[in-house]
Order: C-alpha cells, then structure tokens, then sequence
C-alpha cells in the first residue's frame, strides 16, 4: 500500500451504439476477458485470477453496461457516464467521468473518435475482499481502484 500497482486487461471488446453523432443517446456494453489481467508480476497475475479476486475459472468477464451519458455541469468536453458493472457476476452501479477527445476521418475515410474515461471504485463492492498484514502496520491491498482509460470508436459502416 506505499505504491499504485497499474495493470491493464489485454482482451477487451466494446460496442457503441448510437443514432447520430450524440452521443447523449448511446448504449455503450464493454466486455473484458477477465484472464487477460496484465500487471507486469506473473505471480500477482495468477492470484489476481485466483478465487481470491475475478476468479476466472467462474467468472470469465468483466462486463460494464450503460445507457445514460450527461452532460457535465457546463464544461463543454466533460460528460459523466452511468451504468453497472458486473465483477464475479455482480452488478453495482457505477458512474465515470467522461472527456470527449474529438473525432476525425483517417487517411482511408473511416471515422474516429476519442474518449478519457476516469474514475475510482471501492473492489469490497465486489466483495474482494482478500488482504493481508503487515508487519509495519496497515494492509497489502488498497481498497481504491482507480479506472483510467483512453478509448478509440471506429465508426463500423452501415448495413
């Protein structure tokens, strides 16, 4: 608990749907392979997929769902997303922090757009609850986990 351990999920696949570029009316479903967990430490990777946290062998996803985005306050780009999150196959709601990035067409014509993502959530939530002692007082595991994404949509073209 003196430093942030960062890791990121190496298999995630997210859809948008919208009707036009507001994206006010989007349904947005992200699912994340939770075995993918990559924090650099083979060893904290295996007990982060262990029964102790996402237990993967049961719970192979993670799964975040939203149908709500607002604007935020008057700040022109900033956005705060609403939705659930489902870790070990338990929905809670969370909300999110969104930055709209702006959106072009690449070198070939197809359009693009960027998005920050932020936000902290509580793992005991999830009931991860898993920690141990330390010798010098306090715990290994924060309660904390901070989100913090930067995403690219790929407009798919219309059928």
């Amino acid at each position: 608990m003196i430093t942030w351990v960062k890791g990121v999920f190496r298999d995630v696949d997210a859809n948008v749907f919208t009707q036009d570029d507001d994206f006010l009316t989007s349904e947005i479903e992200v699912r994340i392979n939770a075995a993918s967990i990559d924090t650099g430490d083979e060893k904290r990777d295996a007990h982060l997929k262990s029964v102790d946290f996402f237990d993967v062998e049961n719970h192979k996803q993670i799964v975040f769902i939203s149908k709500k985005l607002e604007k935020a306050r008057k700040e022109e780009n900033k956005y705060v997303l609403f939705g659930t999150m489902a870790i070990r196959s338990v929905p809670i709601p969370v909300k999110l922090n969104v930055e709209y990035q702006g959106k072009m067409k690449d070198p070939w014509g197809v359009g693009k757009v960027g998005f920050s993502i932020s936000g902290n959530i509580s793992r005991k939530d999830w009931e991860l609850n898993w920690n141990a002692a330390l010798e010098s007082g306090g715990v290994l595991v924060g309660d904390e986990v901070i989100i913090d994404c930067d995403i690219q949509l790929v407009k798919q073209p219309e059928l």
